[in-house]
């Protein structure tokens, strides 16, 4: 019987093989760190173009294009989950990590403007943009996103000796640096592992 000839080793490389495998079924392409870091990026750069050059309040409409973000997002994750043959503990930590993010990010922005404290979003932002990337590259075991993620860190810090009005373009650094930069890493290693 071939059971008799599997020893200790074998089954501890057994056991590495369905961890790697488990980790591979997570499955992390990039595609939304790209998809909301390209999102976000458009978004500041073109409430800072049209703040700065035509002094209206109505820049901040740009920011509706998230909800059509949101409802693709929804759809695009329905879809992956169909495909996918099995649930991982990974997969299923990071997306409670990025859903309480999300809730904080809006719970934020309703407690900031209600309260007309404007100049502190922007800056509020860069400290939650940092918190998530950097506890999904650590479980994904990805240093470009705990990088990203201490970048946002450090440009929050900034932005105490920034103008409130080049804020937007301290958010466009924190997607470069923490969504972009990885999720363009991320994909290219999806394809890599995928060509193996």
């Amino acid at each position: 019987m071939q059971t008799e000839n599997f020893s200790r080793q074998d089954g501890l490389q057994l056991i590495e093989s369905m961890i790697n495998r488990a980790k591979n079924q997570f499955n992390e392409n990039g595609t939304l760190y790209l998809l909301w870091g390209y999102t976000i990026l458009v978004c500041c750069l073109t409430q800072f173009l049209v703040k700065y050059f035509y002094h209206t309040d109505k820049s901040n409409y740009v920011w509706m294009l998230t909800w059509v973000v949101v409802i693709y997002q929804m759809y695009f994750l329905a879809k992956k989950k169909k495909k996918e043959k099995v649930e991982t503990y990974t997969g299923g930590i990071i997306a409670v990590v990025w859903i309480s993010f999300t809730v904080a990010i809006f719970l934020l922005i309703f407690i900031l403007s209600a309260n007309k404290v404007f100049t502190l979003i922007n800056p509020v932002l860069l400290v939650l943009y940092g918190i998530p990337t950097v506890i999904s590259g650590s479980i994904i075991r990805f240093r470009p996103l705990m990088i990203g993620g201490a970048c946002c860190g450090l440009l929050a810090a900034l932005s105490v000796f920034v103008p409130f009005e080049f804020h937007y373009l301290l958010l466009c650094g924190a997607v470069i640096a923490a969504w972009i930069i990885p999720g363009h890493l991320l994909s290219a290693r999806a394809k890599k592992q995928q060509s193996i």
